[in-house]
């Protein structure tokens, strides 16, 4: 029985701030049959100081021409823009989720009667904020990028003594750059995290294309997070390191495989359906060329092919020596 990997469409801040476009990404992530769309929730007036400049990922897609903050002024989402979408999500068969990044929006969360909280890689070290993540969500998604191993610990610990179960966390390996670069994935920390922390473990992506996510499935990823966008060519910060629709599809196809193809009872044994093959596929101990009753069976007058149902080359030495019981044709499969 196949494990089913949580997938998590990130539509983040790819709506512009236009709610039309965001209904548009709930279809495309409804169509690819992901889990989960996810948006981003936040004021940001609470989220940046005015005068902190963009990142440079943010600078080579937008440009320098507007602070950090004008940016994500832009980028927000009302209050009853995420009650509107919530619904339109639940019409088109789709969860939805966000991750919010400040205290009034954890607040808005909560009241929306959420499953999960998504804590990003840039709140692992706001202990105010992960308290009252823990205080309003059962169960908790930890990204943890940029994070050294004792601030993911810390993180952990402020989320379990404040009453979070560690069965109800889910931390997600994850490189904050836009988009990463293959050599910089490093895909066994997330094992490492695993083995470190006893927590269940997945991966947040950035990468371009869907290889990783699917190497994250094969390595024990139980949540999948990808950006994903209607057009990779269109304005804003994030749409360059994204999927495009049909990518997302593919990437959800492959890990579905994948889930299944890992499935199995992990013994090496022959399942049902390849049994049927073993006679045209294996060989059998068959006369090289006429053999009178009587005669000695020899490396001479003997010879291996298929099909396999006969007596197996493997007692080759058994049958060499011994003494024809009857006549064989070439090629007949011998018998004693």
């Amino acid at each position: 029985m196949s494990v089913k990997t949580i997938i998590i469409a990130e539509a983040g801040v790819n709506h512009n701030g236009d709610k039309s476009l965001a209904k548009k990404l709930i279809d495309a992530a409804a169509n690819a049959g992901v889990d989960y769309v996810k948006f981003q929730t936040f004021k940001a007036e609470k989220l940046v100081t005015k005068s902190l400049s963009k990142a440079d990922y943010q600078k080579n897609n937008t440009g320098n021409a507007d602070s950090q903050f004008n940016m994500l002024k832009k980028l927000e989402l009302s209050e009853t823009d995420h009650d509107e979408l919530k619904d339109y999500a639940t019409r088109k068969g789709i969860s939805f989720f966000s991750t919010a990044f400040d205290l009034d929006s954890i607040n808005h969360l909560k009241s929306l009667g959420l499953e999960y909280a998504k804590i990003p890689s840039g709140e692992i070290t706001n202990l105010p904020y992960l308290r009252a993540i823990s205080k309003n969500f059962k169960k908790i998604i930890l990204s943890t990028g940029m994070a050294e191993l004792f601030e993911i610990e810390d993180a952990l610990n402020a989320l379990l003594d404040s009453g979070t179960k560690k069965e109800n966390i889910t931390v997600l390996h994850c490189t904050t750059d836009y988009p990463t670069a293959m050599k910089d994935v490093n895909l066994k920390a997330m094992l490492h995290i695993q083995n470190e922390f006893g927590v269940q473990i997945g991966y947040s992506d950035h990468t371009l294309g869907i290889e990783v996510p699917i190497a994250a499935v094969a390595l024990g990823a139980r949540v999948i997070e990808k950006h994903f966008t209607l057009n990779r060519t269109m304005e804003g910060p994030d749409h360059a390191a994204s999927l495009e629709p049909n990518e997302l599809k593919e990437m959800v196809t492959a890990i579905r495989n994948v889930e299944v193809a890992i499935s199995g009872s992990g013994v090496k044994e022959p399942v049902q359906s390849e049994l049927k093959n073993r006679a045209v596929a294996r060989k059998s101990i068959v006369a090289a060329k006429e053999i009178k009753k009587g005669d000695v069976l020899t490396e001479e007058n003997l010879t291996v092919k298929r099909s396999g149902n006969g007596i197996s080359p493997m007692k080759w030495d058994n049958i060499v020596g011994t003494i024809a019981k009857s006549n064989f044709e070439q090629d007949e499969l011998i018998s004693l």
